[in-house]
């Protein structure tokens, strides 16, 4: 990746983490006004970012988070002694005459900081796995997997300007989220050899047409007197599980209060 792309997706990555932040401390400061006008700016801002990735640096099907968090304990370096060791030419594996099976020999114990529970050649496979796997170049979209990303990426403003037109207790601005949403995954199900960062992707976005359930104004009239019913009689019914249920019931009504959280 470019500087310019990488700067993009860090500049996306920042977006998503402070805006429920931003939402928030805006409501408390400045009132419902100043709520949706950084909600605006912020969904504004992560589709040109979004669209730039997509048009001009040819990135594909965009992944959330936009950037893959680290994982430390595959990174972590080697050390000092364990290179030694390497450098040294000490065997690491034993390999059992009867039974074939390899063990780590006792000279070649990593230290505490970067001891694992796998054997070498299973570490090396899984790390040169993953970098593979994130070296990959994304899918290239034809005119019709393009329209389907853009389509995703503009759906935000879209429901946004709806609301602004029909209100928030209007059903359009619902429905029309939904129909973006579907017509986005409907378009790119016919891609084919797609990574494996882009079908986990396409997986979480079809996974979270669930959440239509639990917008309003489908919430507000249909889903919630079932949805607080069940964990009700989870809670009642179940041992142990309304020390998860019932803070869960308390949380709904503060949880769909946030745009962030139900449309973000």
């Amino acid at each position: 990746q470019s500087l310019p792309q990488q700067k993009l997706l860090t500049w996306l990555s920042v977006l998503e983490c402070v805006e429920v932040f931003a939402e928030m401390g805006t409501a408390r400061v400045w009132g419902e006004m100043g709520r949706w006008t950084i909600i605006v700016l912020i969904q504004l801002a992560k589709a040109i970012l979004r669209l730039l990735l997509l048009l001009w640096y040819k990135a594909g099907i965009q992944t959330s988070p936009p950037i893959v968090p680290l994982n430390r304990e595959q990174q972590q370096p080697l050390h000092p002694q364990d290179m030694e060791d390497n450098s040294s030419g000490k065997d690491q594996t034993y390999v059992g005459r009867r039974s074939s099976r390899v063990v780590r020999s006792l000279q070649s114990t990593p230290s505490l900081q970067s001891r694992h529970w796998g054997s070498p050649q299973q570490r090396e496979e899984s790390q040169s796995r993953r970098a593979e796997e994130m070296n990959q170049p994304p899918t290239p979209l034809g005119l019709q997997e393009t329209i389907a990303e853009s389509l995703y990426v503009t759906r935000p403003l879209l429901h946004l300007l709806s609301l602004g037109v029909w209100g928030q207790r209007s059903w359009k601005p619902w429905l029309l989220s939904a129909v973006l949403d579907i017509s986005s995954l409907s378009l790119l199900s016919d891609l084919k050899d797609l990574n494996r960062r882009e079908r986990a992707e396409l997986r979480r976005r079809t996974l979270l047409l669930l959440y239509y359930l639990l917008r309003s104004p489908f919430y507000d009239r249909y889903s919630e007197g079932r949805i607080l019913l069940l964990l009700r009689l989870l809670a009642d019914y179940v041992p142990g599980v309304g020390f998860v249920t019932r803070p869960l019931m308390d949380y709904l009504p503060a949880w769909q209060k946030i745009y962030f959280y139900n449309w973000g």
